[in-house]
């Protein structure tokens, strides 16, 4: 058990004591150093110089020995061998020279069900023969077996030697432990420095410990904090605080080391820690039952002691709960078939209906009235849907319905059993029913595109003096007038048969989606140059109807058009002054009165201006009326 500190001492940073057990020290030796991968380097080591080609080559050597040992090793105990380290060297005696050819490997074993023999005689004999393997080998390789036992032992004593030589080490061969104690080691190395007065316990656990972990196993670690003695913010703050550092530390350590496992922190504060125990938190009791103290000061060995001894009993309060919570399960389960009941099963076909609504152009309705409108449009207007599937939603509503207001107080699991396997049902010709509506709107489109382009087309050959144009004349005389002509691109007459063949398709019943979508895009190019066409065309009529004058330092306008004149006054202006007059017969204006932009737009949608324009004396006369005698007329403007 570790000695508890004295209340008014700083606790005794047990990873800078000097190492002890099996006469190892922490020496930054070259020999052992140069062999750690520089992730795996412990943490705090010095930079070493680079290897050179001696070096290099002879590490090569000491690991081409160090795998022969260990395959020979695996095949011989498989079943017990954890992991194999290469070590840094022993602490030599007073007098003596370190050896550097030594190689020291450690070989962790897994004792927990050594029943034939003591532990110790499992390890003397493990011992002998590995020493036999390694000599056959390499007469300088020194293997040392550590019982996994021992090491754990060492911990529950307060010694953390061994774990920081593990964290020195550079693994040969490792199950999950070696690694999993020299990334806890470094990382409790970590925290203790920058949090050594808060940290009370530092503890290893989960699967690893309890023999049930794998290669890629996460490594779960315990961090309790000392919250008793916090005063400049609340218990809370300080775990909040702690916690993402200590978190944050675990990142770094991971990469510290090149370990890939997930090094899995859970933070307590004391007292919390403390509640939970009374509380018989089965957690905390399996933390204290299995966990290994990489860090203790006096409050985890204790209770991990009084719980063994059969002490540490749940109160009459945990009892009670434990005892209560069987039937607030019960009762969270049978809440739960209501929720499945009453909401899941229910939007789960409600809001598909509203889409395939919504896909036929219906507002979203309200859920009410969701099944009324599905019966109204896809039974019996449409007559896409059958009456049985409505049914089937309205089931579910009046389901839902019920179990709100109380009427059905209990949903069994066969009742939901049903109920899921109707709204599978339902779903299933929701699809069905989108894919048929998607069909009807392609059609509508195409049917859409057709009637815009054909009218389109004679509205631009009405402009070209055509009046009159036959559903089957319209693709010659389309290539007659304006193709042909130079008025209009060649491509457009490629796309105006795309469009025509496709209306053909549809009339055949072989309309496919693709052309759909082909014809929609196409069609879009050919609509917008035909109304930039005409937009250009009647630009250019509209240019013999108008007359432009100066006045001071403003410019305006009059457009004739057929027996009346619109008066622009200022054209540069934002906020357009608009006057409206009669064309008399000798070409005057009269009853000049105020008018809009949208009187303006109207007359031009309905005027055909002629090919010329004539515009006879007595208007002249009526712009100074309208403008002012400094009225002047602009020609080629």
């Amino acid at each position: 058990m570790a000695k508890k500190n004295k209340s008014n001492e700083k606790p005794k940073d047990n990873s800078k004591e000097e190492p002890k057990a099996q006469n190892y020290t922490q020496p930054n030796q070259p020999n052992i150093a140069s062999n750690l991968p520089p992730a795996q380097a412990p943490l705090g080591a010095p930079q070493l110089p680079p290897l050179t080609k001696e070096q290099e080559e002879k590490l090569k050597e000491i690991k081409a020995k160090l795998d022969k040992f260990q395959k020979q090793v695996i095949e011989k105990f498989d079943k017990y061998i954890m992991g194999i380290a290469l070590m840094p060297p022993p602490k030599p005696k007073e007098g003596e020279k370190i050896d550097k050819d030594r190689i020291n490997t450690l070989i962790l074993v897994d004792d927990s069900d050594s029943k034939k023999m003591s532990k110790f005689e499992l390890r003397d004999k493990l011992l002998a023969i590995t020493d036999k393997i390694a000599q056959e080998i390499d007469k300088n390789i020194y293997p040392d077996v550590l019982l996994l036992s021992e090491l754990w032992q060492n911990c529950y004593d307060g010694k953390y030697d061994l774990l920081q030589l593990i964290a020195m080490s550079a693994p040969i061969y490792d199950l999950g432990m070696l690694s999993a104690v020299k990334i806890a080691e470094i990382h409790k190395n970590m925290i203790l420095k920058k949090f050594e007065r808060y940290i009370v316990s530092y503890v290893l656990a989960g699967s690893l410990i309890q023999g049930r972990a794998t290669k890629t196993s996460d490594i779960d670690v315990w961090v309790v904090i000392d919250d008793t003695d916090v005063k400049k913010m609340t218990r809370a703050e300080l775990k909040d605080k702690l916690r993402a550092i200590i978190i944050g530390m675990g990142i770094e350590a991971g990469e510290i080391t090149g370990i890939k496992n997930k090094l899995n922190i859970q933070v307590y504060i004391l007292t919390d820690f403390w509640d939970s125990l009374k509380e018989a938190n089965p957690i905390i009791f399996t933390l204290l039952r299995d966990g290994v103290p990489f860090y203790d000061r006096g409050i985890f060995m204790p209770w991990k002691q009084l719980l063994k001894m059969g002490k540490i009993k749940p109160s009459a309060e945990a009892i009670d709960m434990f005892m209560a919570s069987g039937e607030q399960m019960l009762k969270r389960v049978r809440n739960e078939l209501k929720t499945i009941g009453m909401e899941d099963i229910y939007y789960a076909i409600l809001t598909p209906s509203q889409a395939a609504l919504m896909l036929h152009g219906v507002a979203p309705p309200a859920p009410k009235e969701t099944a009324e409108l599905m019966r109204a449009i896809f039974v019996k207007k449409e007559k896409l849907l059958e009456d049985k599937f409505v049914d089937i939603l309205d089931k579910v509503i009046k389901n839902r319905k019920d179990i709100e207001h109380g009427l059905k107080k209990v949903t069994t699991g066969k009742e939901l059993d049903e109920m899921l396997e109707e709204a599978e049902k339902y779903l299933k010709r929701i699809n069905r029913l989108f894919t048929q509506i998607e069909r009807i709107k392609e059609e509508k489109d195409m049917l859409n595109v057709y009637d815009t382009v054909v009218t389109i087309i004679r509205d631009v050959l009405r402009i070209e003096g055509v009046e009159k144009v036959a559903d089957e004349e319209v693709v010659k005389l389309f290539e007659d007038e304006l193709i042909s002509q130079g008025k209009i691109p060649a491509k457009f007459l490629r796309i105006l048969n795309e469009i025509i063949k496709t209306k053909k398709d549809y009339d055949e019943k072989k309309l496919s989606k693709t052309e759909v979508e082909k014809v929609k895009k196409d069609s879009t190019i050919f609509i917008k140059f035909l109304v930039e066409y005409m937009q250009r065309k009647r630009g250019k009529e509209l240019e013999r109807a108008k007359i432009r004058v100066k006045h001071g330092n403003r410019y305006g306008e009059v457009l004739l058009l057929g027996n009346e004149a619109f008066i622009i006054h200022d054209i540069d202006k934002e906020e357009k002054e608009i006057s409206r007059a009669e064309i008399t017969s000798d070409g005057g204006l009269s009853n000049i009165r105020s008018s809009s932009l949208e009187d303006l737009e109207k007359a031009l949608a309905k005027v055909e201006i002629p090919p010329k324009v004539f515009i006879k004396e007595k208007v002249f006369e009526h712009l100074k009326t309208v403008f002012g005698k400094d009225v002047e007329i602009l020609l080629n403007y």
